[in-house]
Parts: C-alpha cells; structure tokens; sequence
C-alpha cells in the first residue's frame, strides 16, 4: 500500500500529540514535515513540544516554527488553562533529537508541495489555519497540487468557546474562510466528530499495558488531558480531536463524511467564526467540502493504540 504523504501543522497540546505519536507509528503515512503555530500555548511552547513528541514519534524530520498570531495582526489568547503552562502539563517528554527547521512553517508547506509530485500531498492542520492561509497567500498554484486538506477544526452544531464556535476556527476566522473557499478539496474532522473519540478508563489501561517509551508518554497524555478535562468542569473523558484528523488519512473508513457547502462567519456578535454548513446543498455537484459526522471509535482506538505499539 503506497503511504499517504502528509504535513501536520499543529500547536501541541495534548490532542496535537497524539496525533503526532499516531502519525509516526502508522505504516499508511510518511510525514513530509512537521510545522507549527501558536494556539494551545505560544509559538516558542508549541515548537518545542513537537519537537519532543516528534522525536518520540521517530519522524526523520525538521520543525519549522509559524505563525505567532492571526492574518489579521496581533495576538490571540492562547488555552493554557486546557493544556497548562506548557502546553502538555504532567506529560515527562523526551529528549530533543528533531531539530528546528531553518525555513518557516510557511516557506516549508510551500516547499514541499511544489517539490513533491502533484496531487500527492496532503495538509492536515490540527491548530488555528494561519499558516494554511498564509502559504495560500504566498503561492497560489499549491491549490491544484495539494492532494486534500484534513483539518481538525470548526463545528455545525456546538462549538467549544461559543455556542458555535470551535477554538481553531475561532482564532483566525479570516483565515479559517480562506481556506475552506480556496477550491480545492477540504474534509473538515469538527466537534461533532471529535468528541465521539472519549479517552475512557479501558483506552488508558489500552496504554499503559503498552510495552515500550511511547506508550508510556501516550498514557500520561491521556490520564493529563483527562484531568484537565474535569478541571474545566466537564464530566466523561476528554476528547483527543486532533487525532481524529490523522486517522481520517490512514483509514477513511474510519469516519463517515457528508459532503457540503461550508463558509465561515467573520461579523456575527454571537457566532464569529462558526463554520456554517449548508446541508440543504449536500452532496451537491462539485462540491469540494465535507463534514465528518461518524467515528467508528472502537477501530478508532484500537488504530491509535496498534500505531502507537509500532514505536520505541
């Protein structure tokens, strides 16, 4: 099976991690680069987290540092009361071994998709779409190269730091549009998939069986994220959202989409940057957006869990 080239653009946090560990240990992808923006904590705590969890993953690549705030100028508030001060609170990382990049996130996804055959690219940004938009913005033409864009990001129904809005999209709408009005083809993994991906008590005990270095970083990401999940005054598990992005690539089955038209609201007082799914359009006709709606979670976890085996 010929594996599914992919940039992960990512603000790690816990949620960002796991896909990283689940990216490295899979056998259907080849990470081309790893990127960063700031979102769940600053830039300067981001890199650094991926580059340590890149290191664990085992990827053979650089980290190229990104975006430090919105297109539009300025900064934006970061979630450290999710993720704490930096950025994976409770997780012991490992050493260092992947170094920083001496291109930016933007030169580096730019780069890549004009070097690499055409159409076998594909972006999966689980952080704000900053640097998505920006590559956009300094080379046009990646658009008909670019394979799919996977994002972790949006909801059509409940969002997370508003009714209806998610955290990625809410922190660089304009940027957030850009992306999904560029014409090429973009499945958005939101809310209303991610929280089906609930870490219970039988995925922990899933990892912490685990034999290797890996799997112990795995588990204290979960038993971490889970933790702060109830901080913030949530029942359950918490949800690993932007794994389910990187799972969508290894295995489409995995997750049930519906095709439909989605913009993304920039003025509403009370629904700035809700991505608005027109559903009374879907499966239109030429159609590039779709919306995921359906984890398989039992395959989903026993992916992560087998992906995650595969390292050290």
């Amino acid at each position: 099976m010929e594996k599914r080239k992919i940039i992960i653009d990512c603000d790690p946090g816990y949620d960002d991690s796991v896909a990283i560990l689940l990216a490295g240990g899979s056998p259907a992808v080849e990470v081309l680069a790893v990127t960063t923006v700031a979102g769940n904590q600053t830039i300067e705590k981001v890199t650094n987290n991926a580059r340590h969890v890149s290191s664990m993953a085992g990827l053979s690549v650089s980290v190229s540092m990104g975006a430090t705030g919105p297109i539009s100028g300025g900064q934006w508030e970061t979630a450290g009361h999710v993720h704490g001060e930096s950025g994976l609170d409770g997780v012991e990382l490992s050493p260092i071994e992947v170094p920083l990049d001496t291109m930016t996130a933007v030169e580096r996804i730019v780069d890549i998709v004009m070097t690499e055959p055409e159409g076998t690219v594909t972006l999966v940004p689980i952080g704000p779409l900053t640097n998505i938009a920006r590559a956009l913005e300094a080379e046009p033409r990646i658009v008909e190269r670019v394979r799919e864009v996977v994002l972790m990001g949006g909801a059509v129904h409940t969002g997370n730091v508003g009714p209806y809005s998610e955290f990625n999209v809410f922190t660089d709408p304009e940027a957030a549009r850009v992306v999904f009005k560029a014409g090429w083809k973009v499945t958005m993994v939101g809310l209303d998939l991610t929280y089906q991906s609930e870490i219970t008590p039988d995925v922990i005990a899933d990892a912490v069986r685990l034999d290797n270095r890996a799997g112990k970083v795995l588990s204290q990401i979960l038993m971490a994220s889970n933790n702060s999940f109830h901080r913030n005054g949530h029942k359950g598990g918490s949800p690993v959202h932007d794994a389910c992005a990187v799972a969508y690539v290894i295995d489409p089955t995995l997750i049930e989409t519906v095709t439909v038209p989605v913009d993304v609201e920039l003025k509403g007082e009370l629904t700035r940057g809700m991505t608005v799914a027109d559903f009374r359009r879907a499966g239109e006709e030429g159609c590039v957006t779709s919306v995921a709606m359906k984890l398989d979670q039992k395959r989903f976890w026993r992916t992560l869990i087998e992906a995650v085996r595969n390292l050290d």
